[in-house]
């Protein structure tokens, strides 16, 4: 009997296991400021976050299909959004078709963007034919009756330098050459592990992925393991206050190096902005 129970637990487990891996979900956050215009109030935006040439049914029709009932104002794609190893640009071109369909689309590059090398430009190309606004190290205003917020975006670092060392400081260098403007802005970058730069700047709210919500995802603890990390990260999936600045990590939608996520179901994130 006790061998039969023991048979049922791992049945059970693997089932669910398997039901996380191959479906997302969405989970919405509420970010309030009393530096949000009142014309943003409700305002909503989608994040998309490693895709990792990830696909949910036919040209991933299930997550274009869970996205659209949300009906954002704006996608954040941050980065990430094909793999080094098994690059797809089917995908990726078949996806942002989709997504700029729904809401205008800003992205951002992840490592694995800086990885595929000379490939990069023809993924760029992809993606500004279908006119998403990509945010090199740049900002760029965005209107609703006649007031304004900005929307910035980094680069990431893995395409200047490799050095660890070297990484925060040429992130920190990048925002204060974007000239910020007082106006509320949103910085979309894909590494959520330099959240203490992103302080420093006084950056509004930061939209993150990267740490794949520490991959396995242990009870009252949190994720495991993340890149740029290591064990138990600190910022592996959620919301982060401190002072003015708000960041939200994504779980992110596809895997990479550890094809398996264990208690850590992909999702997509649903930013809703609350003036006060």
């Amino acid at each position: 009997m006790k061998h039969i129970k023991l048979a049922a637990v791992a049945a059970a487990l693997i089932i669910w296991t398997g039901w996380q891996n191959n479906t997302v979900g969405i989970t919405h956050y509420t970010v309030l400021s009393d530096s949000l215009p009142a014309a943003f109030d409700q305002y909503k935006i989608a994040v998309v976050s490693d895709l990792h040439n990830g696909e949910y049914g036919e040209n991933n029709c299930r997550l274009t299909s869970i996205i659209k009932k949300e009906s954002p104002d704006m996608i954040a794609v941050t980065g990430d959004f094909v793999d080094s190893k098994r690059t797809d640009m089917k995908i990726a071109e078949e996806l942002i078709k989709r997504l700029t369909e729904i809401a205008p689309c800003y992205y951002v590059t992840g490592n694995h963007e800086a990885w595929i090398g000379g490939r990069y430009q023809e993924l760029e190309e992809k993606l500004l034919d279908t006119g998403v606004i990509i945010l090199h190290d740049r900002s760029v205003g965005l209107m609703k009756d006649n007031e304004r917020i900005q929307i910035a975006g980094l680069d990431d670092p893995d395409f200047t330098t490799g050095n660890l060392s070297e990484k925060e400081s040429a992130l920190k260098n990048k925002i204060k050459g974007m000239k910020l403007t007082e106006d509320y802005c949103i910085l979309l970058s894909h590494r959520p592990e330099y959240f203490r730069t992103y302080v420093s700047e006084s950056i509004d709210l930061v939209l993150s992925g990267h740490a794949h919500g520490g991959q396995f995802r242990l009870p009252f603890i949190g994720g495991l393991i993340a890149p740029g990390q290591g064990i138990f990260p600190k910022y592996d999936a959620g919301a982060y206050s401190e002072n003015r600045t708000t960041m939200i990590v994504s779980r992110g939608i596809g895997s990479s190096i550890i094809p398996v996520r264990f208690n850590n179901r992909p999702e997509v994130v649903i930013v809703h902005l609350d003036s006060i």
